[in-house]
C-alpha cells in the first residue's frame, strides 16, 4: 500500500495534464496485458501539427498515466488504469479524468497456436454527455482484438471497437462510433533487441480513427520511448507527433 501511494504521489505531482491509456500499440489498444502486480507509467504527449492564426500553434495533448496488473493468473490477466488529461482548453480540461480495463489471455494460452485474445475499456470519463452544451467526457470505447506472432514476419492484430454515438461523430456531425482495428508491430533483433516499430490503424472518421506508425527504443529492462505519428482519416484533424515514456515498476 505504501508502494501504491508513493506511485498516486509521483503522478499528481507530475501536474497539470494526465492520461494513462490500456497498454497499446502507438495508437490503438493492443493485446498486452500488464502482469500481476506490475505498474506501468505512461508519459504521452500529442504535439498538433496545426497553427491557429498562421503562428499559434494548438496546444498539445499531454498524457500521463497509470496501469497495473491486477490477476494473479499466468493464462489469464487483467489491467485496470486511471486517466488525467489535458487539452489545454475548457470546458474538456474541467472533466480530466478517465478509466480504463482489459481482460485477455496471451497467445498458446487456449491450445497450442492459438492467439492471443483481449477485450476491454478506455475513456470512460467522469463527465455524463449533456444534449444542451454537446459536451461529455463518457466516449465509453469497448473492443475487442486477437493477435497472432507469425515468426520473423512480426505480430499481426485485428479486432473491432465501439463508443459513445453521441461523441464519436464524423466532420458532418453524423454518428461515426464503430470501427475497425488492426496493427502490426516487431522487434527489429537483427539490428537490436531493444529496437520495436509498429502501425497500427483505428477506422472510423471520428476524433480517434487514425494510422499511426512509429519506433521505440528500450533504454532499459523497464525504460522505453516511443516516437511516432498519427494520421488522423478525419482531415478537420491535423496529424500529431507523438512522444511516449513507458516506466515499468514492480509492487
Amino acid at each position: 500500500m505504501k508502494k501504491i501511494a508513493l506511485v498516486m504521489g509521483f503522478v499528481l505531482l507530475c501536474g497539470t495534464a494526465a492520461f494513462a491509456t490500456p497498454s497499446t500499440q502507438i495508437w490503438i489498444p493492443s493485446t498486452d496485458i500488464q502482469p500481476f502486480k506490475k505498474v506501468h507509467f505512461g508519459f504521452d504527449q500529442y504535439i498538433k501539427t496545426r497553427k491557429i492564426d498562421g503562428a499559434t500553434r494548438e496546444a498539445n495533448v499531454i498524457n500521463n498515466g497509470i496501469t497495473v496488473g491486477v490477476l494473479p493468473f499466468e493464462k489469464v490477466q487483467m489491467e485496470v488504469g486511471i486517466d488525467q488529461r489535458a487539452y489545454g482548453v475548457e470546458p474538456a480540461d474541467s472533466a480530466p479524468y478517465y478509466f480504463n480495463a482489459k481482460i485477455g489471455v496471451p497467445e498458446d494460452a487456449m491450445f497450442s497456436n492459438s492467439p492471443a485474445v483481449a477485450v476491454g475499456g478506455y475513456d470512460y470519463g467522469t463527465k455524463k454527455f449533456d444534449a444542451n452544451t454537446g459536451f461529455g467526457t463518457d466516449y465509453n470505447i469497448t473492443y475487442g482484438l486477437l493477435a497472432k506472432t507469425l515468426g520473423k514476419a512480426g505480430r499481426f492484430s485485428v479486432g473491432y471497437y465501439q463508443g459513445s454515438d453521441k461523441l464519436l461523430l464524423d466532420k458532418t456531425g453524423q454518428k461515426d462510433s464503430t470501427g475497425v482495428l488492426a496493427s502490426w508491430d516487431r522487434t527489429l533483433s537483427e539490428i537490436s533487441d531493444k529496437l520495436w516499430v509498429a502501425v497500427d490503424y483505428m477506422g472510423g472518421e471520428n476524433g480517434y480513427g487514425a494510422l499511426s506508425y512509429g519506433a521505440a527504443w528500450k533504454f532499459a529492462p523497464n525504460v522505453g520511448v516511443i516516437l511516432g505519428m498519427d494520421k488522423y482519416n478525419n482531415d478537420n484533424f491535423k496529424s500529431t507527433y507523438t512522444v511516449q515514456v513507458d516506466i515499468d515498476l514492480d509492487l
